[in-house]
């Protein structure tokens, strides 16, 4: 499925990951509409509308995918948006905050869903391409939905679900001719992690078997370009990482 001349809907825009791959999908000639809940400070790009939401409101949710479906049409969809609280089931303060836990399952997973779903209804309202295709939807997952370390309960849980939902959710938009798949980066390079010191960021990529370094956002912008572009591939969850696998902590 080509790139130029479609909308596409980026969360987590703003920053990171979602920064990144609105960037690419707009170089490619794609109208892009970047969803965030803060984008006051996202950086301006040609072709890029930043559209202030919250991806667990569907409200918000719905607005935004009548916004993308008017400049139409709408065909990738793509989920950065997501939280990484860190927090042992048991530790020094007592048993894990349940309202956390809550909460990153909601944004991480339920939000991820709610997007799949509504964006998905109006992609199914488009013209067929070539085999009957009108669209493709890309999560990101984690590694650490398989090799979750110390403090990861909850956000191995929430991609963790990600990871399970991508197969049935292809399944059941085939009929509309979507794909799914899913993306589950290692160790990204992240205004996350600029905060950290040289010293600690090293430490994380000599943990990398190959190439020994950090992955780059822009790397995870072309792995979706690819995946968007490639029409065989769904209902695949693909790593990456370097190989990394992650110890327990």
């Amino acid at each position: 499925m080509q790139i130029n001349d479609v909308s596409a809907i980026v969360t987590g825009a703003a920053s990171g990951l979602g920064n990144a791959t609105a960037a690419a999908l707009a170089a490619r000639g794609a109208r892009v509409f970047g969803l965030d809940l803060d984008i006051a400070d996202a950086p301006s790009i040609a072709n890029v509308e930043y559209v202030k939401t919250d991806v667990t409101s569907e409200a918000e949710v719905r607005r935004a995918v009548s916004l993308a479906a008017e400049q139409g049409p709408l065909r990738i969809v793509v989920n950065c948006a997501g939280i990484g609280p860190s927090a042992r089931i048991l530790g020094r303060n007592g048993v894990h905050d349940l309202g956390l836990y809550r909460k990153i399952i909601e944004v991480n997973l339920i939000g991820t869903f709610t997007v799949l779903a509504l964006a998905s209804e109006a992609i199914a309202q488009t013209e067929t391409l070539e085999h009957d295709q009108r669209g493709v939807v890309i999560n990101t997952a984690s590694v650490a939905a398989y090799e979750g370390q110390v403090g990861q309960v909850a956000y191995s849980s929430s991609k963790g679900g990600v990871v399970g939902l991508t197969l049935p959710a292809a399944r059941d938009l085939a009929q509309y001719g979507i794909r799914v798949n899913t993306i589950a980066p290692g160790i990204v390079e992240t205004p996350m992690l600029a905060t950290v010191s040289e010293d600690f960021r090293a430490g994380l990529a000599s943990g990398v078997p190959f190439p020994q370094r950090l992955g780059r956002a822009e790397e995870y912008a072309r792995l979706v370009t690819m995946l968007v572009e490639h029409d065989y591939l769904n209902g695949e969850t693909i790593r990456m990482d370097g190989a990394l696998r992650m110890a327990p902590r």
